[in-house]
């Protein structure tokens, strides 16, 4: 098959929000997969001040895709460069271009521009790739909008935090744990109901019912992206209201026998309803801080059974 003519498209939004602090929002792709309601996780390969290489997968068209880019960052000129390394097919190549112009009354216009060619002439095969394009393309811009417009401090409304624990079992046990998701409501106490489809790239789609501090009961939906024995990433689809987006990641590492295990949460709040879900007068600082309560209590109970799981398989048990 014979790479077809370069195609390219281009979307612009003006923002009522600082050129500085959409370059900041680009420039993390750390966040994305919090931000953007496509991205599903971020793997950096490598990373400097102004360049990098990272590896990504994305819904296009409801499919899971991924693909290694690289990208030049320029903090003075409010420039991003990204080309595709390895790209997935039906798309040969890509590249493109994000850019910010700052205009009078703290607006902004964004300007994401792309080029890719296919893997064949196929009309269809064009069409599929411009109406994923398009599609992210617009999500991404009003995605960006929707932060940047909500006022609080960045670092405030996107951040991260994590948990972690050591333990004498081996990594690849304590992988196997959180991987065998499917078997978490007979594992773990704050699950109830779990649903697991795993297909042959190391993707699943996991739906469970987990019970809340005050003993309510919600659903979430989520995408994984697991890489034995070292790693899991996972973006969730049907979010609790007080966020947007969340993100995290689970790390397994072994040195002489221990095992450290982590698990890291981003997380985007929606500002507008803080005073609905936590209660009127209620600021961001008080979101953040329910926040890091109930999801790193959660995290820390399913490493404390991954450790205890690990532990007795391997015969040995540390002290936490």
């Amino acid at each position: 098959m014979s790479r077809t003519e370069p195609h390219r498209t281009e979307h612009r939004l003006v923002v009522a929000a600082p050129a500085d602090r959409l370059y900041a929002l680009v420039a993390g792709v750390q966040r994305w997969p919090a931000v953007f309601a496509p991205n599903l996780h971020v793997h950096h390969l490598h990373r400097t001040p102004h360049q990098e290489r990272f590896r990504i997968w994305a819904l296009l068209n409801g499919t899971v895709r991924n693909w290694t880019s690289r990208r030049e960052l320029d903090p003075r000129g409010l420039r991003v460069t990204f080309e595709q390394e390895v790209s997935s097919p039906p798309i040969a190549s890509m590249g493109g271009e994000w850019s910010m112009r700052q205009l009078s009354g703290s607006r902004t216009e964004l300007l994401l521009l792309h080029h890719f060619t296919a893997v064949d002439d196929d009309p269809s095969t064009i069409d599929w790739i411009n109406r994923a394009v398009d599609a992210n393309s617009k999500r991404e811009l009003e995605a960006l909008r929707d932060v940047a417009e909500r006022g609080a401090d960045l670092n405030d409304v996107v951040f991260s935090f994590e948990d972690s624990l050591r333990c004498a079992g081996r990594a690849a046990d304590c992988y196997e744990f959180v991987h065998r998701a499917d078997l978490w409501d007979h594992r773990l106490p704050h699950v109830s109901r779990v649903r697991l489809d795993e297909d042959d790239e190391g993707v699943q789609q996991l739906e469970m019912d987990t019970t809340t501090e005050d003993g309510g009961t919600h659903t979430t939906r989520s995408y994984r992206v697991c890489s034995a024995p070292s790693w899991i990433g996972y973006k969730q689809t049907v979010l609790p209201a007080l966020l947007t987006g969340h993100s995290g990641l689970w790390t397994f590492s072994e040195d002489a026998g221990t095992t450290t295990m982590t698990a890291r949460h981003t997380v985007a709040i929606k500002t507008d309803v803080i005073s609905d879900v936590l209660g009127p007068g209620r600021s961001v600082a008080d979101a953040r801080t329910f926040l890091r309560s109930a999801l790193g209590a959660n995290s820390l109970t399913t490493l404390t059974r991954a450790a205890e799981f690990a532990e007795s398989r391997s015969g040995k048990q540390a002290s936490r």
